[in-house]
């Protein structure tokens, strides 16, 4: 935890109890939301997937928790559980190879349990991807965008350390003297609130290019001499995210049912004296980090992420690490005119979003490429999923569901 941080707790914890009130709200467990054990022949494609597909994805998750103290509890909702939940099954999933029945060890090991809000088991699921941007080091005439690493003053507070009730639950600021206060929105720092510091990453050459980045998360920036960097999520000003399609929506400027990230990038491109604004409706601005060489971006579960095998949540209500089937559909990526196609997949639960928010909720990461951000750019469907525990946990949820 960082210095930083570590001095400003106490401090927060007695200035902030009308945002707690607030988040407290917000972040309540609805009346509605109910888990039930079903077997695995209810899940929808499961003698279909290629179950050791999302081996990578859980390996990772494994490695991760295996290196947590067992009584530490998941990032996110406690229906997680504890690491020490986990660790028996890690043990053999770290073990297990693309050739050994992995089905059948899910289905020995495993107890699906279905995720219902109010009698409702359908939700929204959306897509993203690793985007491609040109840049530079050095800011020019061409390359005037700039990416942002993280400001050394920007405090980052995970409002679980104060109370059980709002674990999944973040906010982040500014201190000045005894009080915590909004750090600059994107208009703001669009209009150079951070300029002169020197906190420039690196200089892209296109406004929306950047904006997209920022919903993103991370993304490769070709540079001027030709080398492909990485670049991953490192931080968020604390304001709320905006979706400017909603907005675009609201104003009666694309349908709804035209609405996609094509399409949004098209009416940009079409109104470039009034993109600006439309852009800074989002307050939420996103700072980055250079990222090392691998295997793929990293998600909040500080896990490389795996393409079309992790998914984001809401962790106010799921946790991170978690295994979950998702029975959906996506936009075939051939054909803009062509019915969805079938997604029914075993998933990870490795990273979240600013959209992202609602217990049947996710976002399907879909790696990198045209194809990727084809699919990304264009799936808002809609779909359900269920969790998959190990079954002493999943008793225990059920047990406690009983009683709550």
């Amino acid at each position: 935890m960082p210095g930083r941080l570590l001095k400003y707790l106490g401090l927060f914890a007695l200035l902030a109890l009308p945002v707690l009130a607030a988040l407290l709200l917000m972040s309540r467990k609805p009346d509605g939301l109910h888990f039930r054990a079903v077997p695995f022949a209810e899940l929808p494609g499961w003698q279909q997937d290629d179950i050791a597909g999302a081996l990578p994805a859980l390996r990772k998750s494994c490695d991760s928790m295996k290196k947590q103290p067992a009584s530490r509890g998941l990032p996110g909702a406690r229906v997680g559980g504890t690491m020490g939940d986990w660790a028996e099954v890690c043990d053999t999933i770290l073990g297990l190879s693309a050739t050994d029945d992995v089905r059948g060890f899910f289905e020995a090991e495993f107890q699906p349990l279905e995720v219902r809000l109010g009698g409702e088991a359908m939700g929204m699921f959306t897509g993203y991807y690793e985007t491609l941007l040109k840049g530079s080091e050095v800011q020019s005439t061409r390359y005037h965008v700039p990416l942002h690493v993280k400001p050394p003053e920007l405090v980052s507070v995970d409002l679980g350390a104060f109370r059980s009730d709002l674990k999944g639950r973040r906010i982040a600021g500014l201190v000045k003297g005894d009080r915590l206060v909004p750090f600059a929105d994107r208009e703001a720092i669009a209009s150079g609130a951070l300029a002169g510091r020197d906190l420039e990453l690196l200089w892209v050459d296109d406004p929306v290019d950047a904006f997209f980045l920022h919903i993103q998360g991370s993304g490769r920036v070709l540079m001027e001499d030709g080398r492909l960097v990485r670049v991953g999520y490192a931080g968020q000003n604390g304001h709320a995210y905006t979706a400017i399609g909603r907005q675009l929506i609201a104003e009666g400027e694309v349908p709804r049912e035209q609405m996609s990230m094509q399409a949004i990038r098209t009416w940009l491109s079409e109104n470039p004296d009034r993109a600006e604004e439309l852009l800074n409706t989002n307050a939420s601005y996103v700072f980055f980090r250079l990222l090392e060489d691998g295997d793929g971006p990293f998600g909040s579960a500080n896990v490389a992420l795996t393409a079309g095998r992790s998914l984001a949540v809401d962790r106010s209500h799921l946790a991170l690490h978690v295994p979950i089937w998702l029975s959906a559909t996506y936009p075939d990526p051939l054909s803009r005119e062509a019915e969805p196609l079938p997604l029914n997949r075993l998933m990870v639960a490795q990273d979240t979003g600013g959209a992202i928010r609602g217990e049947i909720r996710g976002d399907v990461f879909w790696g990198f490429g045209d194809e990727a951000e084809e699919i990304a750019g264009r799936m808002a469907n809609r779909g359900r999923y269920w969790l998959l525990l190990p079954k002493p946990l999943a008793a225990r949820v059920l047990e406690g569901q009983k009683g709550g």
